[in-house]
Parts: C-alpha cells; structure tokens; sequence
C-alpha cells in the first residue's frame, strides 16, 4: 500500500487511490492516443491557423496533459490508508465542525479528490488547516487569514470522513 510520511501529502482512501490511480493509466494511455489521433486528423485537414478542430484538440491536450501531471504529483506523494482514529484530533481525512469568526461550519480537512462530497474541502495547506491541525475538540484558536485579519475559531467536532 503506496504511504508517505511528508507533511504535504494528501490523505486518500484505498478507494479514492486506486480511482485516481485508473484515470492517470487511462489518461497516459488510451486518452493519450486518442487526442493525438485527433489531432493528426484535424492537422491533415489544412490550414491549421483557421482549423478550429485542430485548435480544439490542442486545447484538450493541454488539459490532459495537466491533469497527467497533477495526478501524478498527488499519487506520488499522497499517504493511502484507512480514515484516522475516531479521537477528536483534527488532522488529514476528518470531517471537523468548527465555530469560526462566529459561524458555525462543516467541512473535510484535506483533498476533494478523496471521493464526491458536497460539503467545503480545506487542505491541510491552507491557513485554517494550518491553524487546526492536531487541535483537539474544545480548542480555541485564532489564525491570520490571508486578508492579514485575525480570526477566531473553535473546533466543535472532529470526525473520520467516510467515503
């Protein structure tokens, strides 16, 4: 089973890996083939600075060719493995209730890639999941967002995602 210990590495089920895992086989290969084919073919058909198939295809390569590179920079670094403990620690894979700047929120600290979700995704690179990892149920924190404010927040609850 593919781990890492790097602090940066996105949490992913077994699940959500081996999906992530077939679509970067499928986009290197089949997908692959497929876009150059239909670039040969839109390539043959002239005048390639008023071909807009030509054009297309370009375009969808360059999008391929992106998501090739960030699945595998997310693959190759991601720690695969069961949801965290059930203790009330936040940290990569949890689904945290948190009071921030007053408003009560629910979101998963870590990547969306980790299955369909219809709540926010934090990562855990981010100022909030910076602030709240390895804080426990109960604590108060505040962080300096972005905007340079000061925010506070209270973490409410800390649960394993279950996908």
């Amino acid at each position: 089973m593919p781990t890492t210990n790097r602090a940066s590495a996105a949490w992913l089920t077994q699940e959500a890996f081996d999906r992530l895992k077939a679509e970067l086989v499928q986009l290197s290969g089949p997908g692959r083939a497929e876009i150059v084919s239909k670039i040969e073919q839109a390539r043959s058909e002239g005048d390639l600075k008023e071909n807009g198939g030509y054009h297309a295809a370009k375009d969808e390569q360059g999008k391929i060719e992106a998501r090739i590179r960030q699945l595998s920079e997310l693959l190759r670094d991601a720690h695969v493995g069961e949801a965290p403990a059930d203790d009330g620690v936040v940290e990569q894979g949890m689904v945290v209730v948190a009071l921030i700047a007053g408003d009560e929120t629910q979101f998963l600290l870590g990547s969306r890639e980790v299955g369909s979700t219809d709540m926010d995704v934090f990562s855990e690179r981010s100022p909030l999941g910076m602030a709240i990892m390895g804080h426990k149920v109960g604590d108060k924190i505040s962080y300096v967002a972005p905007n340079g404010k000061t925010i506070d927040v209270e973490i409410l609850a800390a649960k394993p995602h279950k996908a």
